[in-house]
């Protein structure tokens, strides 16, 4: 009988409820049914700026994947690194034209949006030069500006989907900023059909539903 110190360890995924970030990794361990230990990192008292989490993501942001042995701390490589290793449920297609498709949203996401109006930008920088209605403004700009660029790209998608009947890559970074555009930014979502309808049809998955951010354990609970 193997020991108990062989097993394997449980994955462990430090992140935070409010980061879109942690919640497109959220949803992939949960579509790919992977058990994990929810560590909780509060960024509004700068629990990620604590040299020891700082062992684990030297840039000091969330999420951060801890698999055994193997520690990956960024939600892009994250996302990948759990597709390749746990291949049930795979995030991207054979076919090369939709492959392509599905990371150019991915990247649209994660380099021409979320990173203009999440923590860093948002606090250590626009925070006392510019007051709470003008950091709204700005970072209801860059999501509009994202989110024309997605409504042309994916108007004529033929799907349940974004790229079809299957959840993909695209689908894991969609939704997380889809949510914080909804409840977060006052988005108004009647210029964006295509990624309205998308966001409804992913309500109705349970993966998607798990990793809602205000359900998550490190969420403030309501009064």
């Amino acid at each position: 009988m193997a020991s108990e110190s062989n097993e394997p360890q449980k994955i462990q995924l430090y992140n935070f409820w409010r980061s879109s970030c942690s919640h497109r990794v959220r949803v992939v361990l949960s579509l790919k049914g992977l058990d994990y230990e929810y560590k909780a990192v509060n960024l509004y008292t700068n629990e990620h700026l604590d040299p020891e989490y700082e062992k684990l993501n030297p840039v000091k942001y969330v999420p951060t994947l801890v698999d055994g042995d193997v520690v990956v701390a960024d939600s892009f490589a994250i996302v990948l690194y759990l597709d390749e290793k746990y291949p049930q449920n795979p995030l991207l297609p054979k076919d090369l034209k939709k492959k392509a498709l599905n990371i150019q949203i991915a990247s649209i996401v994660t380099s021409s949006i979320q990173p203009r109006q999440n923590f860093p930008i948002d606090i250590d920088f626009l925070e006392g030069r510019l007051d709470s209605h003008e950091r709204l403004l700005w970072s209801q700009h860059h999501i509009n500006k994202g989110f024309t660029a997605l409504e042309k790209l994916l108007k004529d998608c033929a799907g349940k989907y974004a790229t079809g009947d299957e959840l993909l890559l695209g689908d894991i970074f969609l939704e997380p900023q889809i949510h914080a555009g909804i409840t977060r930014f006052e988005i108004d979502m009647s210029k964006f059909p295509t990624l309205a309808r998308l966001h409804d049809a992913y309500m109705e998955i349970p993966a998607f539903q798990a990793a809602i951010p205000e359900i998550q354990q490190d969420a403030p609970k309501a009064s």
